[in-house]
């Protein structure tokens, strides 16, 4: 195994050239979520090229390919890249900057897919050394709801053959370059978008007698949800209610009928996040009674708790350090952003890693109009989530 694992980081530098050049086209060529459909060709065209056989799935925007290895052991474990970008305006001054106007890949999603490309490219020459199946995963629509995990499990894309097991990344520009990142158990946060109307009557402000001002009882609703989800919020691990936006349309000297809120509940609990719906919805309506008004509440559920299986994970991370040397590998903690590997994390073990990807004296984050990544963390990536697959489904 030691020649193997030399042989997979060879070609993996070997490739590094050929990964950059594939991450800038597709970061120059960036499509939004449910409209990948030439990221997905482009993708395609590939693994065709590497000798690998796709399929084509979700009108075409997503691709679904397999490599068996020398021995057909019925263990099968599937690798994941998303591939959509953001309504984001690149403001990098690039070479290969965004040629699609408001749209950019301010999240990474382009150097997921080169690097999936190249393991892909990496497994495939080297099927006589390993045995089992690998099944790839270009998965659309990562950053809209309701994401293209669902739809992809729905689709099928878990079946013939069945999946044991699944790994993804993500890139972390807060991470040095050269270094992972994994948690065993629930790593990221399930994900809701809370919506409330508050109604009151609307008026001339200078006689409030004729008015009942949906400011007010916003504001009010505001602070006792605060108070609230901070008192009853399980105290062993992050949740989060926390509202972006309240739009009160009137003017000076008018006050509106109605005024709208606008949050997020992140919560790492399923029981509590079902209970928090129900205390979101009674906490508005008695506040705005109170008040004489009444409220309109939509609660639009999202991606579940992300959990990484313990025992897979701990294996995931000793391989890990074996590869790429122990101090290389962090022990990662709660992560309160949300993501729709979730739900296969839901229906088979799964692991979910950080690749670093930081740049010394930049600390430009992910959704940025200027994130960029360090190019140089291809150079190790590939080989990595080759040598995990190939060891991992020993164990399988």
């Amino acid at each position: 195994m030691h020649d193997l694992k030399e042989q997979v980081k060879a070609l993996s530098e070997q490739y590094f050239e050929d990964t950059v050049a594939i991450r800038r086209h597709l970061h120059q060529y960036p499509e939004l979520s449910g409209q990948e459909f030439n990221t997905a060709g482009f993708i395609a065209e590939m693994l065709n090229r590497y000798g690998i056989k796709t399929n084509m799935y979700l009108d075409n925007t997503a691709v679904v390919a397999l490599i068996e290895g020398k021995k057909a052991t019925g263990k099968v474990i599937a690798l994941r890249a998303d591939m959509d970008a953001l309504p984001i305006e690149e403001k990098n001054n690039l070479d290969y900057q965004s040629s699609n106007k408001g749209v950019m890949h301010a999240c990474g999603h382009d150097a997921h897919m080169a690097s999936l490309i190249t393991t892909a490219r990496i497994l495939q020459e080297l099927t006589e050394k390993w045995t089992g199946t690998v099944k790839l995963i270009f998965q659309p629509s990562e950053e809209k709801f309701p994401g293209g995990a669902i739809q992809l499990i729905e689709a099928g894309a878990l079946e013939d053959p069945k999946v044991d097991a699944v790994l993804g990344l993500h890139v972390s520009p807060e991470i040095e370059t050269g270094k992972i990142g994994m948690k065993p158990g629930d790593y990221m946060a399930s994900t809701d978008e809370i919506y409330i109307t508050v109604i009151g009557k609307g008026g001339h402000a200078a006689i409030p007698e004729m008015f009942i001002n949906p400011l007010l009882i916003a504001s009010k609703l505001l602070l006792e949800l605060n108070a609230v989800y901070s008192e009853k919020a399980p105290k062993d691990r992050p949740s989060v209610l926390t509202f972006g936006r309240i739009l009160g349309e009137g003017k000076t000297n008018i006050v509106p009928d109605e005024v709208r809120m606008e949050g997020t509940l992140r919560t790492f609990d399923e029981t509590w996040r079902k209970k928090a719906h129900q205390l979101i919805v009674n906490i508005a309506q008695r506040v705005t009674k109170e008040m004489g008004g009444n409220a309109q509440v939509r609660i639009d559920k999202g991606y579940p708790v992300l959990t990484n299986n313990d025992a897979l994970t701990c294996n995931a991370m000793a391989v890990a350090r074996d590869f790429c040397g122990a101090e290389n590998v962090l022990r990662l903690d709660y992560r309160m952003t949300a993501e729709d590997f979730a739900y296969y994390s839901r229906r088979v073990p799964s692991v979910f890693y950080r690749l670093g990807t930081g740049i010394d004296g930049y600390d430009i984050n992910l959704h940025s109009s200027e994130f960029r990544i360090n190019e140089q963390s291809l150079r190790m990536s590939p080989a990595l989530m080759s040598y995990l697959a190939i060891k991992l489904m020993r164990d399988l």
